[in-house]
């Protein structure tokens, strides 16, 4: 940016994004991702990359393979095993497995910052009936979230990560998400 007398303006946000200052303090962001998935892959690489400590949950050590580990920083196979606090964001990125209701239900007891799961909300979710066959409290079923994330019409699995790590910072930010208005630049006379 440029000012009346020529001179470059410094721009605070513009440092950031050239990494010449900190970005925001992250301390507080964790994230639990529920299943090793393609999805789960990108969810935990780039939420790292987000500044959450990221924790994947995966009942089947079989399924925990490279790529589907490598962004987390760390793998734990019971759900007795994540710290959940408030804090803390869980996004369930399988809502057709066997054990949905097992492996979800201490999170959603346990209170989490958010939990949401995956899936079309032109139907009801399997997580509620799992849920409940689990003795969850309906007050405790409704605070899981279905769809989750921006709607940026996603269709891959790395498109549906960015939507919801997306909302999820925009939640954390106090912003609704999606693009600002444009802004018509005022000229001094």
């Amino acid at each position: 940016m440029t000012a009346p007398d020529g001179a470059t303006e410094h721009d605070p946000a513009c440092s950031t994004a050239h990494g010449e200052r900190p970005g925001p303090d992250t301390s507080d962001r964790a994230l639990v991702v529920v299943y090793a998935t393609p999805l789960g892959a990108s969810l935990v690489a780039w939420g790292r990359e987000l500044g959450f400590d990221t924790t994947l949950l995966e009942p089947d050590p079989g399924s925990v393979t490279g790529s589907r580990r490598d962004g987390a920083d760390r793998v734990v196979h019971a759900a007795d095993d994540v710290e959940v606090s408030a804090i803390v964001d869980v996004v369930v990125t399988d809502h057709h497995r066997g054990d949905l209701g097992p492996t979800m239900a201490p999170l959603v007891r346990a209170g989490p910052r958010s939990i949401g799961i995956i899936g079309s909300p032109r139907h009801t979710g399997p997580h509620e009936a799992a849920l409940a066959d689990q003795g969850v409290p309906t007050e405790l079923i409704a605070t899981v979230r279905r769809p989750i994330g921006l709607d940026i019409g996603s269709k891959t699995p790395a498109e549906i990560a960015c939507s919801i790590l997306g909302g999820l910072l925009a939640e954390r930010n106090g912003k609704a998400g999606g693009l600002p208005q444009p802004v018509t630049p005022t000229v001094d006379a």
